[in-house]
């Protein structure tokens, strides 16, 4: 989405005569002095501020053109051409990715169609990330509900939608105690912690260490129950984590306060 162009205007000296008045018919270059000033002409509509003609100075076709302003091609915060900031960039994808998952049962019913789209968006949205160290913000403590996933274990979309998780699905993380915890509900209940071990300020390695069935019953995870996670986007809201396996992850936080059991 293309913003709109900002006026550029410099300051002017004490003593320093005033910029001639918009001459009609022409271009207006009084906003970057070292650009040479058309000349003179009449019976025309006034033109934009700042030249931004591609064509050398010079007279042309029986008109003159101004040179290009070397100034249309400082970067976006100075002249304000281009891009929004990255925060506001990101509560628009934020809206688009919700958008795009919310009739997608989690991502059990995407098309090959859905799943692209889902992760163009995704990777506009990485790209504006603010949270560099996710494992050492606070934002990262908490439960959170999953919105989607291309995780066919989680899924089960290979059963009948009656035997599928059909309740929410909870990601819990404490980063100072390094422990997670995934929590289905209905019908199934089923539980699992792990411990969490940090790769790098974004990544972990996960070993899980129980699985609780039907909330009920506990059984020691095999020793091959692991994998890795790492953190992409994060803020107060919403999180995307990416797995070992290739597999996307979007969540939404619903209880900063929850301790994951130790």
């Amino acid at each position: 989405m293309a913003p709109a162009s900002l006026p550029l205007s410099f300051p002017r000296a004490a003593g320093a005569p005033l910029p001639p008045p918009a001459i009609p018919g022409s271009t207006s270059v009084a906003a970057c002095p070292h650009v040479a000033a058309p000349s003179r002409g009449t019976g025309r509509r006034r033109g934009p501020r700042v030249a931004l003609a591609a064509a050398p100075a010079g007279r042309q076709d029986g008109r003159w053109r101004a040179g290009v302003s070397s100034f249309s091609f400082l970067p976006s915060f100075f002249t304000g051409n281009k891009g929004e900031k990255d925060a506001e960039k990101a509560v628009r994808l934020k809206e688009g990715l919700l958008a795009a998952i919310a009739p997608l049962d989690r991502g059990a019913e995407a098309t090959p169609e859905d799943k692209e789209r889902v992760e163009q968006i995704v990777q506009q949205l990485e790209a504006v990330n603010q949270v560099k160290e996710p494992l050492k913000s606070d934002l990262l403590n908490g439960k959170w509900e999953l919105l989607y996933t291309t995780s066919t274990s989680i899924l089960q979309p290979q059963r009948p939608k009656y035997l599928r998780p059909f309740g929410k699905i909870y990601q819990a993380i404490n980063a100072d105690t390094l422990r997670a915890q995934n929590m289905e509900t209905w019908p199934y209940f089923n539980q699992v912690t792990a411990n969490l071990v940090p790769l790098n300020p974004r990544r972990v390695a996960v070993q899980f260490d129980y699985f609780k069935i039907f909330s009920l019953i506990s059984i020691k995870a095999p020793g091959s129950g692991k994998g890795e996670l790492e953190i992409t986007y994060l803020d107060e809201e919403l999180r995307v984590s990416r797995g070992d396996k290739g597999n996307l992850f979007v969540l939404k936080m619903v209880d900063p306060t929850y301790r994951v059991p130790l």
